[in-house]
């Protein structure tokens, strides 16, 4: 257990920041889940449309690496291109 006071601060930022990740990586997942599971080329592509901001919100956050975002928007975006 932390034992200085500020180690005791930087671990309940830590827990608050934890939550706060879950949510956004929830989020993102889902988001990634719908794109993913859509059955035609329209609703996928509306799907996508979202998907990429919520990708892109997660890395502004700095929840994810903006390189790792950039992979997920070009490996959905190819997903949905190959549907027909």
């Amino acid at each position: 257990m932390a034992n200085p006071r500020t180690s005791k601060k930087r671990q309940r930022q830590a827990l608050v920041k934890r939550e706060r990740n879950r949510g956004v990586m929830s989020t993102m997942r889902s988001a990634v889940k719908a794109v993913r599971q859509a059955s035609d080329k329209e609703s996928a592509t509306t799907a996508l449309s979202a998907a990429i901001g919520t990708i892109d919100h997660t890395a502004q956050k700095g929840v994810i690496h903006p390189n790792k975002a950039a992979r997920y928007k070009s490996r959905l975006t190819r997903q949905v291109q190959a549907l027909s």
